[in-house]
C-alpha cells in the first residue's frame, strides 16, 4: 500500500513539473557547481594573540615561535608591536634553540592595517624578527619585506637590516 503511494506520488510530481525535465536536473546541477568559498579569501583577519603561531623571519636560528603574550593592547599584536613568544622549531646551531622564551616585533600579519593616505597593507602570513631585552635584533639578516610602519615604532635597526620596504 505504501509503495504503492509512494509511486503515485512520484508519478504525480513529475506529471507537475511536465516539460521542466531536465531543465530542472540542469538547474539543480548548476547549484551544486557554485565555486566553493575561498575560506582564506573569506576568513576573519584577527589581532596575534596567544597561540598564535608565527614563521621567524631572521637568521637567528629560530624558525617558529608561538605567542605568548602581546605586551601592548588589549586586544592583541599588529604591525610593529613588541610580543613575548617560545620558539617552537628551530635550526640546530642556531643563537636560539627549541623551548626558549623570546621577544619578538611583528614585522608581517595578515591583518589589514590602514595609512595615513587611505590605502592599506596586509600580508599573505604572520612574521616576526626576534629581539633582546633592548629591542636589538638577535640576527643579522631579515627577510622579505617589511613594512615603512616600523619606523614610527622606534624599530629603525630591523628596517636597516631588511632587503625590502613595503
Amino acid at each position: 500500500m505504501a509503495a504503492n503511494f509512494a509511486s503515485r506520488c512520484f508519478r504525480a510530481g513529475r506529471s507537475l513539473l511536465g516539460g521542466l525535465g531536465n531543465n530542472l536536473s540542469d538547474l539543480v546541477n548548476t547549484s551544486r557547481e557554485v565555486t566553493p568559498c575561498n575560506c582564506l579569501s573569506q576568513q576573519q583577519r584577527s589581532f596575534i594573540q596567544m597561540r598564535t603561531v608565527l614563521k621567524v623571519v631572521d637568521n637567528s636560528g629560530a624558525k617558529k615561535v608561538m605567542c605568548i603574550q602581546a605586551l601592548k593592547g588589549k586586544k592583541g599584536a599588529r604591525l610593529g608591536d613588541t610580543i613575548v613568544a617560545s620558539v617552537k622549531e628551530a635550526y640546530p646551531n642556531g643563537k636560539v634553540k627549541k623551548g626558549k622564551v623570546v621577544y619578538g616585533v611583528v614585522v608581517r600579519a595578515a591583518m589589514q592595517r590602514g595609512r595615513c593616505d587611505g590605502s592599506e597593507v596586509k600580508f599573505d602570513d604572520n612574521a616576526v624578527v626576534l629581539v633582546d631585552k633592548q629591542g636589538q635584533p638577535i640576527g643579522t639578516r631579515v627577510f622579505g619585506p617589511v613594512p615603512h610602519e616600523l619606523r614610527k615604532k622606534k624599530h629603525v635597526k630591523i628596517l636597516s637590516l631588511a632587503g625590502h620596504i613595503a
